[in-house]
């Protein structure tokens, strides 16, 4: 019988917080999904109803709330799909790091992406 193998550790709270973060993708993924597709039609979003939208502290928030999560998800699944392949040593720190820089520069420009989109700050 196949081994069961995962890098992530017994008791680990990364493998939690991989399924929470996966859970709060998909709810929020289905309120894109719906607002743009079905309330409205894409050939009708315009970048001022996109930047009203970010204007509403409400949506702001749930927008940077969503780049934290899908950077958090995205580069967790990465790191532990690299180390579920054998990386160690030397490569597996370098991955961390590789990883960890891109991101905070992820976050980074999205968070000021998303301020100069609603207007400076939200109110």
């Amino acid at each position: 019988m196949a081994e069961r193998y995962s890098s992530f550790q017994r008791g680990g709270r990364r493998w939690l917080w991989q399924r929470i973060t996966a859970a709060f993708l998909v709810v929020v993924l289905a309120f894109h999904f719906f607002l743009l597709h079905f309330v409205h039609h894409a050939d009708e979003v315009t970048f001022a109803m996109s930047q009203g939208r970010m204007q509403e502290l409400t949506y702001f928030s749930l927008m940077i709330l969503f780049l934290l999560t899908a950077t958090f998800h995205g580069v967790n699944g990465v790191y532990n799909a690299l180390v579920n392949q054998g990386i160690s040593g030397t490569k597996k720190t370098a991955a961390k790091l590789v990883l960890g820089v891109a991101s905070a520069v992820l976050i980074v420009q999205g968070v000021r992406t998303a301020l100069a989109w609603a207007g400076g700050v939200p109110l």
